[in-house]
């Protein structure tokens, strides 16, 4: 159903509408029960005819998607999920913001996605404040906006109708647990790529709180890295070989995470006893996690942050915001020597690591 974008005020009363049918989860499986058309008759249809099946001829929805690092290669499944949705539900996109994460040009980006009259617009609230006019004048002008990696901090209200992505304090919280039971006590450093970005900073208080907690004689040093993966290897070697006593180091962010990996290898950390991990699977780390070098990473799961996000935005404007959008997590897994090797023996879209769809065969039991 399509809706003029020059009227704000019916754009607002959408907006409105959708806001109070919001549910938790109801806007995501609507979506997915489409895809219980796939298979007929024993057959196979079509994601295609799947669609079409399941909702009439719409407009072409447009959604910008604002990101605050745009060739960071995290994001690259993410961007694969964005396509893959938007090729099943007839929608585009458009990927545009900052590479150096910087918020005002993030916030000119998401005024220049309103000016030019974007269906929907999809954010990392990655500062506290920045983005709370721009997302409400969004709002205002009839277009939903959704937040994805990275949402407004805990107890302060943003406007954005939901929030797709891990729950960002409990992943570095249990990072934290996981860092006490592998470390007695000495100093552990903490890498984070851009401190006070939302998307990581909750990370790295969850982590520290978790240690604090602990009550072990763990002393934290935080060490701020940079935005690109040069940036970070660089910094992580500099620590290193000025705190060669150190005893364990982990990362909030993909490319700090990179970065712990290869050090750890080039000086053989673990045979002195030093512990590693992070974030994200970024070819590298999963390579390294498989030859011993890093004790662990986590799956945030990138692919579906993009997914999810276009099609929370779909279900929204095909029912005219009758369907809310919903808070969605995208989950938590820990990856460890003894479960990597699935992330090594494929190369997909949905880890970023090949450009062609596929559907991946399964294969044994399944793990939690």
């Amino acid at each position: 159903m399509a809706h003029d974008r020059d009227d704000a005020k019916d754009g607002k009363s959408l907006i409105d509408t959708g806001r109070r049918g919001l549910m938790q989860g109801a806007g995501l499986g609507a979506a997915l029960s489409l895809l219980g058309a796939v298979a007929a008759g024993g057959g196979f249809i079509s994601t295609a005819q799947a669609a079409e099946a399941a909702f009439p001829s719409h407009k072409k929805w447009k959604i910008v998607f604002v990101n605050h690092v745009t060739t960071n290669p995290f994001f690259v499944p993410t961007q694969y999920g964005i396509q893959d949705a938007c090729s099943l539900l007839g929608m585009d996109y458009q990927w545009t913001g900052s590479a150096t994460s910087d918020a005002g040009e993030m916030v000119r980006a998401v005024n220049a996605a309103i000016a030019a009259k974007a269906d929907a617009i999809a954010v990392p609230i990655v500062d506290p404040t920045a983005f709370d006019k721009p997302i409400q004048a969004a709002l205002d002008a009839g277009i939903p906006v959704f937040a994805y990696n990275a949402d407004a901090p805990r107890g302060k209200k943003n406007p954005r109708l939901a929030y797709i992505g891990q729950d960002l304090y409990l992943s570095g919280y249990q990072m934290g647990e996981r860092i006490v039971s592998l470390v007695d006590s000495g100093l552990v450093a903490l890498f984070i790529a851009t401190p006070g970005q939302l998307n990581i900073q909750p990370r790295l208080d969850g982590a520290s709180d978790a240690i604090k907690k602990s009550g072990k004689k763990i002393e934290i040093q935080t060490v701020a890295t940079g935005a690109t993966v040069n940036e970070e290897l660089s910094k992580i070697k500099s620590f290193y070989l000025g705190h060669q006593d150190v005893k364990g180091m982990f990362a909030v962010d993909a490319g700090s995470t990179q970065g712990v990996a290869q050090v750890m290898k080039e000086s053989n950390l673990p045979s002195k006893g030093v512990h590693g991990g992070g974030f994200d699977l970024l070819p590298t780390t999963v390579q390294l996690i498989h030859e011993g070098y890093l004790d662990f990473t986590i799956d945030q799961q990138p692919y579906v942050q993009g997914f999810y996000t276009v099609m929370q935005a779909f279900v929204f404007l095909a029912s005219g915001g009758l369907v809310g959008p919903a808070d969605t997590n995208t989950g938590l897994k820990f990856v460890t020597k003894e479960t990597v090797e699935p992330y090594l023996n494929t190369s997909t879209r949905y880890e970023g690591k090949a450009t062609r769809p596929q559907i991946v065969p399964m294969s044994g039991a399944i793990k939690s």
